[in-house]
């Protein structure tokens, strides 16, 4: 619970705390002590008022009935609202009284000094009468009078204690906040370095030599260990990279002088040597095509220009073309091309790449007999390309990698080196569009759309829908 609240909150709590602790006992103490100093001031008055009206007084008692026959002062005159005072004979009966006056005694006999009886505080002491006898004296006073003084110091110091512990809060989060802002000052760089991505950025280092001086020297050490690290993966990763771009170049002139040769063999050799001829030119063919692909992929790492200029191109005759270069191994699917006007800026290679990339990976991960449809059109200031089919659809596991680089469906029945999609989302973004994979409507299938924008000086005709076939063979 008390993690909830913030380090500032936690130390003005905490103070807090330590403060109402301290005020509480010394509340304690102190009220204790002035209960009790108020008690004794009060029972010294009583006695004192006491000893002072029996110095006063003189009573007059009449031999024959032994009675008061006079007294001096008289004791409703000396009594206060709330004083009461009672005149008794040495047997213990009462000769006169301030009038109202309560019990003030247990028996007959009144105990001398001071009792409290009935809620009052009695003093009783001897005293003469006039010509001769003696009896007794009581003053009692009513303790409520000091219970009511009692409650109200007890009540000054519950008060005085919650003042106390509402300023020690206060002041509390003051200091904390104050303590608190060289951390606040780190936290809010920090927090400006991670948005920027910008490691160069220094951390402030506070005046004083203290614990935070030490966290912004830590954050510092950190700071530039980091862009270290990072300057040098970066350097590794370019290194890498172009040793990629450039050993897929390399590759090309070599495999070009290869695919020729096997490509005579085949056409001179007979029998089982001119099979054998065949895989491999087959294999070459496929070793050429990653080579391109590598090569493709390491160029857009590198952000470095396509081969090949940019110039306006029909992204309509683009999907049409590549769907006629895979009529021959469509005989089993139902292929089928409905294509509108879209000219985009590009490089025809690059988007012929990737239309054909779309169209075989759906013919390669979807059984025979599957419709695989392939639609070009416009919506707003963007060219749409949406390739869709009917088979099996993708699994689940592989949705969030779809477009990673050597990842294989379960069905990929074409021994694919799994960068088709991953050639896709690069040329996509090399031209400044986007690839995502949608649900179908239907429930079923996969659909993958692209979006390129479209290229600014544009001049469509009357729209026009092309269509082709995959034949049977």
């Amino acid at each position: 619970m008390v993690g909830r609240f913030t380090i500032r909150w936690r130390l003005a709590g905490i103070s807090a705390a330590l403060t109402f602790a301290i005020l509480c006992a010394f509340a304690l103490v102190i009220g204790e002590l002035t209960a009790r100093g108020i008690r004794g001031d009060f029972t010294n008055q009583v006695i004192a008022t006491n000893e002072d009206l029996a110095a006063r007084l003189d009573v007059v008692l009449d031999p024959g009935t032994n009675r008061i026959g006079s007294i001096n002062p008289k004791l409703q005159d000396y009594a206060t609202a709330s004083a009461a005072i009672r005149l008794l004979s040495g047997s213990g009966d009462e000769l006169a009284t301030s009038g109202g006056s309560a019990k003030l005694s247990d028996g007959p006999f009144p105990a001398r000094g001071v009792i409290d009886i009935d809620g009052y505080r009695v003093s009783t002491r001897p005293v003469r009468f006039r010509p001769f006898g003696e009896g007794f004296l009581q003053y009692a006073r009513p303790l409520s009078e000091v219970d009511a003084l009692v409650q109200r110091v007890r009540l000054f110091l519950f008060f005085g204690v919650l003042t106390g512990t509402v300023l020690a809060l206060v002041a509390g989060l003051m200091l904390a906040r104050r303590a608190m802002a060289p951390i606040a000052a780190l936290t809010t760089i920090t927090r400006e370095i991670a948005r920027t991505r910008d490691p160069n950025r220094r951390v402030p280092m506070p005046d004083a030599d203290d614990e935070v001086a030490e966290l912004a020297r830590t954050l510092e050490e950190m700071l530039q260990a980091l862009e270290a690290s990072r300057a040098e993966g970066a350097q590794m990763l370019v290194r890498q990279r172009q040793f990629v771009a450039d050993a897929s170049h390399e590759l090309r002139t070599p495999l070009t002088s290869v695919l020729a040769n096997l490509d005579i063999l085949c056409e001179t050799l007979e029998g089982d040597h001119r099979e054998v001829a065949d895989s491999a030119l087959r294999s070459s063919q496929r070793m050429r095509r990653l080579v391109a692909d590598l090569l493709l992929l390491a160029r857009q790492d590198a952000k470095r220009a396509a081969a090949a200029s940019r110039e306006p191109v029909d992204l309509r005759r683009v999907v049409i073309d590549a769907a006629a270069e895979l009529g021959p191994i469509a005989d089993d699917h139902d292929l089928h091309v409905d294509a509108g006007p879209a000219r985009v800026c590009g490089a025809r290679d690059e988007l012929h790449r990737l239309a054909l990339n779309l169209m075989e990976n759906a013919i390669k991960h979807t059984p025979a007999g599957t419709t695989v449809s392939a639609h070009v059109g416009i919506e707003g200031d963007e060219a749409v390309l949406t390739v869709r089919d009917d088979g099996p659809g993708v699994p689940p596991e592989l949705r969030e990698r779809l477009f990673e680089r050597f990842v294989r469906g379960a069905g990929d029945r074409g021994g694919s080196s799994g960068l088709g999609l991953s050639i896709v989302r690069a040329v996509a973004e090399s031209h400044g569009g986007t690839v995502t994979l949608q649900e179908p409507a239907e429930g079923r299938g996969a659909c993958f759309v692209v979006r390129l924008p479209l290229a600014r000086a544009t001049a469509d005709g009357v729209a026009s829908h092309a269509t082709a076939s995959g034949a049977s063979s």
